[in-house]
């Protein structure tokens, strides 16, 4: 009844016409940015960061969380209509949903993409309401060793989980604790890695870097494929869509499935790209119709996007309990809150509890308005696509230098963009995952200072991270991820030509 009666008040608080407004610009600025390949939720969220310094915290984080559901919308759009994922985690749905379209089945495949998204990000916000505030009281009892074991098993479990190569995961995450750790040491004051820069003394500015990885990073990766887009067009039917809502109720076994996975693999490191493949792979597998995958099946449009909507929004859930990211998207969006002078953590839920309860508000809220908006407004999205990528994308490039100027009015940090963006295009040209790097740059130096602490604690024994149950669980837990990549290898038996082929 407590989170209910804190619930209510914040919808109090989101309900107001000007959070209501920045709702909706959200919504319509996410699907545009969903639309646009190229770019993406974490992407979006980076660039128009700078745009909400003017704002109250509670209204900025609303608007940016409202972004990031269009553009959770926005990506099954392109899939659908044009087979090009407007996000990695659209992928999965391109699989049955551009099929559909070329049959003449767009209508069907997109409300089954909205709706499926509407209830695995309604059921994640749910889980969100009611095991936040349990896990950010329980979070109270914790000191440094617990807290550092605590990101020791996030950053192992982009090793363990990650769908890449676990050394190519290494070396990114090693690269963002490089970067961590430039400009003063908090615990001796010393300087760190400036090489006579003033403008390093605080340290890699963290929106200068996402900026550049995400923005700059794609477009010009995006810039090199040079991007044609055809497709279908799309004009959703009143009648259309009341007839797919009645033949979704048939899959409520399939939407479950997929809200369960999307939520364990949000809260845990897992992503939203990983639950929609994953959740697409059961649903073939379970499917009586799983023959008919990838030739136009509404339930292999259903089960991707639930999942990846549900991942994608319970990734808040640690965010905001532990101060630790679930998804690339929840570190741009913790990073925000530092900029704000907002410490995510379970304090957050005692001292800034209008601020957290009216959060959670305006995820129910932007949950249905972003379902109304697409729902009403498809053709519009999709006529974006008819602008050439040659226009767009020194849009992009400009509104990026925008942004990254006006964090400090400093021309070093745009030059500084430039070169996150250099290195963004190189990760993605060697397939190297960019949310470890990110990751590290937003939690090492936290990391590091809750690791310092507990040394000083124990004076250098390391069994203070297996001094308590909950530390030693946390810390093995961490090391049974980082060392399971190497586990799986063993366990996978290899056929005899495996070895002795030669790469191609």
């Amino acid at each position: 009844m407590e989170e209910i009666s804190s619930l209510m008040q914040g919808f109090g608080v989101a309900l107001t016409p000007y959070n209501l407004a920045l709702m909706f610009v959200g919504i319509v600025l996410g699907v545009i940015i969903g639309v646009l390949p190229g770019l993406g939720g974490a992407n979006g969220v980076a660039i128009l960061l700078p745009l909400t310094f003017s704002m109250p915290p509670t209204s900025a984080i609303i608007m940016l969380s409202c972004i990031y559901w269009g553009a959770l919308f926005g990506g099954a759009i392109t899939s659908i209509l044009f087979n090009i994922p407007g996000e990695p985690w659209s992928v999965a749905t391109t699989f049955d949903g551009h099929p559909m379209a070329r049959q003449g089945r767009a209508d069907e495949a997109l409300t089954a993409a909205f709706t499926s998204s509407f209830v695995g990000a309604f059921v994640a916000v749910v889980v969100i309401t009611f095991l936040a505030p349990l896990i950010a009281r329980f979070a109270l009892q914790f000191g440094p060793a617990e807290f550092f074991s605590v990101f020791f098993l996030t950053f192992a479990s982009f090793v363990g989980m990650g769908r890449g190569s676990p050394w190519k995961t290494i070396a990114a995450m090693a690269l963002g604790f490089a970067l961590a750790t430039v400009g003063m040491d908090g615990v001796t004051g010393q300087l760190r890695m400036t090489f006579g820069f003033d403008q390093l003394l605080s340290g890699f500015g963290f929106l200068i870097a996402v900026i550049g990885l995400f923005g700059i990073g794609e477009i010009l990766a995006s810039m090199e494929t040079g991007l044609q887009f055809k497709g279908s067009e799309a004009k959703l039917r009143l009648g259309v869509v009341l007839t797919t809502w009645k033949k979704l109720l048939t899959y409520w076994a399939t939407s479950i499935r997929s809200c369960v996975i999307g939520c364990w693999m949000g809260i845990t490191p897992g992503g939203a790209t990983p639950a929609s493949f994953m959740s697409y792979g059961l649903a073939k597998r379970i499917s009586p119709r799983g023959a008919n995958f990838g030739k136009g099946e509404m339930e292999g449009v259903v089960a991707p996007e639930t999942a990846a909507h549900a991942a994608g929004t319970s990734a808040l859930l640690p965010m905001l309990t532990l101060g630790i990211p679930g998804s690339p998207t929840a570190a741009v969006l913790l990073g925000g809150l530092l900029i704000w002078g907002l410490q995510p953590g379970p304090l957050l839920f005692v001292e800034q509890k209008e601020f957290v309860w009216g959060l959670i508000a305006s995820m129910y809220l932007g949950n249905i308005v972003g379902l109304i908006v697409v729902l009403t407004c498809v053709p519009l999205f999709a006529a974006i696509l008819r602008v050439p990528f040659s226009i767009v994308a020194p849009v992009i490039l400009v509104i990026c230098a925008i942004g990254a100027y006006t964090v400090n009015n400093a021309m070093f940090d745009v030059w500084l963009m430039l070169v996150f963006g250099v290195v963004g295009y190189a990760f993605n040209k060697l397939d190297y995952p960019l949310a470890p790097l990110v990751l590290a740059i937003v939690l090492g130096d936290r990391a590091e200072e809750s690791f310092r602490q507990s040394m000083l604690l124990s004076q250098g024994n390391l069994s203070i991270f297996w001094s308590n149950p909950l530390v030693a669980s946390i810390m093995s837990l961490g090391l049974l991820m980082l060392v399971w990549p190497l586990l799986s290898s063993l366990r996978t038996p290899k056929t005899p030509g495996q070895s002795a082929a030669a790469p191609s």
